[in-house]
């Protein structure tokens, strides 16, 4: 057995972890990451990264089709899926190269290998032991599935998802959150009949009810099929296709079903319980500072309870770091966190919703305003509609932004800025916006809160 000492050993290459390793390394400390697959984890190579990939594919496809609407003469002939592929992993590996790189410039050790957490703090990696100074958990998630639904075959993850050799001609898929609609939005957008099976009775149920109708009224113009409300029952499949019962015994059947039903933490068989770390669910119970119960012993990312987001993770990893270096940082809540759908239409949130600010504040206590990009100028020139949502306490700081429509995505940092630095809708209405631009939407959402509309009634 080899010993090797460093002053941080992260257990786990992705979003969190290599943060944490980046940020450690910048401040001086000695870093090992053990990482059995490739740096970057999860979201760079099977996960944030190459969906959106085939998300801007499914955009220029539908651009190509709708061309005529804006006196542009194209045909869209097809989708090649190898071609699409192709495009996709060049963007992978550019972005995983220049990963390499900077850890490497960094001076960070990478160990390949699955690593064991042993007491100490330190990790095994076959007969070598890492032992570290502190040790940080970052060993992310996996797709999960339901009781008695085996993965294999016509029965999908979206890992799985992404490797299809074929453009199918209808899928099924179990799971109306974030995950789902996305990949719904590429398939449909490649000419995949598609069908969204959710137990609850909106699509993306843990955003605002107003961006849930949103989205439910794009997807039906779009043709994209829902199923709300109803469980599943069973599934099964042959050499052909997959037929999904629900529990009223309504049928689907399709060449595919793809299971999006969330994601577990990854813990399971890395030694955490045995070296004194307690789990909740499969999830790393940590204190407010990410400390778990083991001295020395961080958690971050997707096995901490919370948002399961890479940029969440890249702050968790972040905020580790410099509070192993005793630069006590601020550490930012979940609720002051962006979230992103990147379908068609995006949904984009932060803060609280609709029915939580009513919950906590009362319906007196709260205001809520929403504003229709049919009336925003680059919307309409974008060929896009949606709404832009925010929710003040009366006469008090904006606590939560909610938007809808393509491209809002770039929009909603704002919005997060508004949120954790509690500002006053009057605060923010002189800074008007750049015009024609969709952030004017927003613009005129805190206009209008501070008691001054412009473009609207």
């Amino acid at each position: 057995m080899t010993e090797h000492t460093f002053d941080l050993v992260v257990l786990g290459g992705g979003s969190g972890g290599y943060a944490a390793a980046l940020r450690a390394a910048e401040l001086g400390k000695s870093v090992a990451i053990v990482e059995k697959d490739k740096v970057g984890g999860t979201c760079l190579h099977r996960g944030c990264i190459p969906t959106k990939a085939l998300l801007h594919a499914a955009e220029v496809a539908d651009t190509a089709r709708d061309a005529a609407t804006i006196g542009i003469r194209a045909t869209l002939d097809g989708i090649d899926p190898d071609g699409v592929r192709a495009y996709r992993e060049g963007i992978v590996a550019k972005k995983f190269k220049g990963l390499e790189g900077l850890i490497k410039a960094r001076g960070i050790t990478v160990v390949a290998g699955e690593g064991v957490l042993e007491s100490g703090p330190a990790v095994r990696v076959g007969d070598d032991l890492y032992r570290g100074t502190d040790v940080v958990l970052a060993t992310g998630s996996y797709s999960r599935s339901l009781p008695g639904l085996e993965i294999g075959g016509r029965i999908l993850t979206s890992e799985h998802a992404l490797e299809l050799q074929e453009i199918p001609d209808s899928v099924l898929i179990l799971g109306g959150g974030v995950i789902g609609v996305e990949f719904a939005s590429v398939w449909k957008s490649f000419g995949v009949d598609v069908t969204i099976i959710e137990a609850l009775d909106h699509l993306v149920p843990n955003e605002d009810i107003s961006l849930s109708k949103a989205m439910e009224r794009a997807y039906r113009k779009r043709g994209i099929a829902t199923s709300l409300g109803v469980r599943y029952a069973s599934a099964e499949q042959t050499d052909s296709d997959v037929t999904v019962t629900l529990e009223d015994g309504k049928t689907f059947t399709a060449d595919y079903l793809l299971v999006a039903v969330g994601r577990g933490p990854a813990t399971a068989g890395l030694g955490y319980e045995e070296a004194g770390v307690h789990l909740d669910r499969g999830f790393v119970v940590t204190d407010e500072r990410l400390r778990t119960a083991v001295a020395h012993v961080w958690a971050v990312g997707d096995i901490v309870p919370g948002l399961q987001l890479a940029h969440r993770g890249f702050q968790q990893g972040i905020f580790v770091a410099e509070e192993i270096a005793g630069l006590s940082p601020v550490l930012v809540p979940d609720l002051q966190i962006p979230k992103v759908t990147y379908s068609r239409p995006e949904l984009a949130s932060v803060g609280v919703t609709e029915a939580q600010a009513t919950a906590e504040f009362g319906a007196d206590g709260i205001v809520a305003y929403e504003y229709n990009l049919a009336g925003n100028g680059k919307s309409e020139i974008l060929g896009t509609s949606g709404i832009v949502k925010v929710i003040r306490k009366k006469e008090g700081a904006v606590i939560g932004v909610h938007l809808a429509g393509d491209r809002v995505g770039e929009l909603i940092t704002e919005g997060q800025l508004a949120v954790g630095w509690e500002a006053h809708p009057e605060d923010i209405a002189p800074f008007l916006h750049a015009h024609p631009t969709q952030s004017e939407a927003l613009g005129e959402a805190f206009l209008a809160l501070a008691g001054k509309p412009l473009h609207a009634l």
